[in-house]
């Protein structure tokens, strides 16, 4: 009993150290904009940026608990983004928003389940595997658009980009909807388990009666379908879709996983800590923008974050896998 209240403590280090850098950077970032980042325009403003990119992040997220990545996050909703535009400039707007969102998902779910095919059933490094595909997929959305804007959607569809409910950013809903979704899969199901499992040690995992296969290729449909999801959100609220849309976003998906806890290597990490890890950034970046400080000078910030918490994690003790 002694030893599990020591551990305790230990298993929720890294989201203590999280938490203590989110109050570091709000202080700071409310001292440098003399309180403007607390006004409520500017909190509203977040609501609307943060989804995008937490979405985005967590379509990353599972890939790389199971020690994977998937390269192709940004293209696929960025095919998305162009399949549902097509159908939301050509239908009438009665059918247009649901089959434009059905056809949309639909192409992230193929290349969610090439992602999968390519990792789990031929063996393929995911890092190579995803990278193919995101170079194939966008060469076809270039292909399809040949480099233009498609522009100018239904009202109806802009609500998921640009709407609120029950006085809350609908992005901000779908991003907690999926968050929420996430963390119910990962600590509440068996695939969870097992998730968490194969990162650790995958010969285990194989050996105790998992079947990694279908694993691995879930795990990218999933992936797939949250990119997907955010490439909805994302040409709602550009109200246009491209080929190059979010192009700068792949690296921060990374940089956002690693920052909220989870192992490259695999095994570790959970929602919460990604979510926390989306706001800090938003802060710096929002806090930055008030000012009128470069955009650059903020993705330093970001990354010397980054290293302080890698500083601060490897001080830690180590309890295992961490989920919460």
């Amino acid at each position: 009993m002694f030893a599990n209240r020591l551990a305790l403590p230990a298993r929720h280090a890294e989201t203590a150290v999280l938490v203590l850098v989110l109050g570091v950077t709000l202080a700071f970032m409310t001292a440098l904009t003399a309180g403007k980042l607390l006004r409520l325009e500017s909190l509203e403003a977040m609501a609307f940026q943060i989804p995008l990119l937490g979405v985005l992040a967590l379509a990353q997220m599972l890939p790389m608990l199971t020690g994977g990545i998937d390269l192709a996050v940004i293209s696929t909703a960025n095919l998305t983004g162009i399949s549902t535009a097509l159908i939301l400039t050509r239908l009438p707007a009665p059918y247009a928003t649901p089959l434009g969102i059905v056809v949309g998902l639909g192409g992230a779910l193929v290349v969610g389940t090439a992602n999968g095919v390519l990792a789990a059933m031929l063996g393929v490094s995911p890092l190579i595997g995803t990278l193919a595909t995101m170079i194939l997929v966008r060469g076809v959305a270039l292909a399809i658009t040949r480099g233009y804007v498609i522009a100018g959607f239904p009202q109806d569809f802009l609500f998921l980009g640009g709407g609120s409910l029950a006085g809350l950013p609908m992005p901000f809903v779908i991003f907690g909807l999926a968050a929420a979704a996430m963390a119910v899969l990962l600590n509440r199901t068996p695939f969870g388990v097992s998730e968490y499992m194969l990162g650790s040690n995958p010969v285990a995992t194989l050996f105790s009666g998992v079947n990694t296969r279908a694993l691995l290729l879930k795990t990218y449909l999933i992936s797939g379908l949250l990119a997907g999801i955010a490439g909805l959100i994302m040409i709602s609220r550009f109200n246009a879709a491209q080929a190059d849309y979010g192009a700068g976003f792949l690296l921060l998906t990374v940089l956002i996983a690693v920052l909220g806890g989870v192992d490259p290597a695999g095994g570790v990490g959970t929602v919460l800590g990604l979510v926390i890890a989306v706001v800090i950034l938003q802060l710096v970046a929002t806090g930055f923008n008030l000012v009128g400080l470069s955009q650059h000078l903020a993705n330093a910030l970001w990354g010397v974050i980054l290293i302080l918490v890698i500083i601060f994690r490897r001080a830690l003790p180590r309890t295992g896998p961490g989920r919460s």
